[in-house]
């Protein structure tokens, strides 16, 4: 026992200095974090609450008055008669439209990849997943030129319609198809005389919510994040989302540029509270549907 005892304090004593490095490293993450993530967030939050005089004199992480937010609110909402309002609006449409036309392609077309078996198949697959990791950017160009053929540049239809495009989607929900749903199910369901699409609607479906939820989440937040696309195929201010409309308040904005009329009431404050609210439809819709989302990224974890 006195040995055993003895080589355990040894023990404990040689671990001592990894144990001591290893914290050391999580503390130099933890400052790495709050530098460059926290403390923006914290000064973002901050700033509306100041003028923009205050914003450069004060410290950054004080707290203005909040009579200062209602000026600020005030002044971003009467930017070009109200058309805050109207970028918010049309970043709903474009978002909800493309999110539904997502989960009609995406759900019937992940679930064919899974349990059916045809010519192709495996090359469809192997597209997919060459397309899902490329660089949306590098597909902006081919996208634009596809839009013009048809003339819907300008329209809603030429942003709704690439944002529907999620192959991301469709592969998200054949993991889900092809490693969670039991096939002794399905064939069970044959024998008791279902045909394939109510095997689909009535027992595939209901099982697959928590991935469907999971594509929808994803899909909305891209949809409502995305900036290139809509920046190059509308060409009016009252056709823009709420993330291009900003890029246009920047411009509007004396300190980020010079030339911007000064009558504008468009300063460092109003910006920061217009990436608030722009981000505040995402933060909402990520705390409502947590539960979803954990249970979505669970899906097809285990092999039935």
């Amino acid at each position: 026992m006195t040995m055993t005892a003895a080589s355990s304090r040894a023990t404990g004593r040689l671990m001592r200095p990894g144990r001591m490095l290893s914290l050391l490293i999580v503390g130099l993450l933890l400052a790495v974090l709050l530098v460059f993530f926290v403390l923006p967030v914290l000064w973002l939050l901050l700033a509306p609450s100041k003028t923009a005089g205050e914003v450069v004199r004060d410290n950054p992480l004080s707290f203005g008055s909040f009579q200062q937010i209602g000026v600020a609110w005030r002044h971003l909402f009467a930017f070009q008669d109200g058309v805050m309002l109207t970028w918010l609006r049309n970043s709903a449409v474009y978002s909800l439209g493309s999110l539904i036309l997502t989960l009609v392609v995406s759900v019937p077309a992940g679930y064919a990849l899974a349990l059916s078996r045809f010519r192709g198949r495996k090359t469809l697959l192997a597209v997919t997943l060459v397309t899902m990791i490329m660089p949306q950017a590098t597909l902006v160009l081919p996208v634009f030129l596809e839009l013009n053929r048809f003339h819907l540049i300008g329209t809603v239809w030429s942003v709704i319609l690439p944002f529907s495009f999620y192959p991301f989607g469709v592969y998200l929900v054949y993991i889900y198809f092809g490693s969670s749903l039991p096939r002794d199910l399905l064939a069970a369901a044959r024998m008791d005389g279902c045909t394939e699409w109510q095997l689909f609607t009535r027992i595939a479906l209901p099982l697959a919510r928590p991935v469907i939820g999971l594509v929808a989440f994803f899909s909305f937040v891209g949809n409502w994040n995305n900036f290139y696309l809509p920046y190059l195929v509308l060409p009016n201010s009252d056709q823009f989302p709420v993330q291009v409309g900003l890029n246009q308040l920047l411009t509007s904005t004396p300190s980020f540029n010079p030339v911007a009329g000064a009558g504008l009431n468009i300063t460092v404050p109003e910006l920061a509270l217009a990436i608030i609210v722009a981000i505040l439809p995402v933060l909402a819709l990520f705390l409502v549907s947590q539960r979803t989302l954990v249970a979505g990224m669970l899906a097809g974890a285990t092999k039935e």
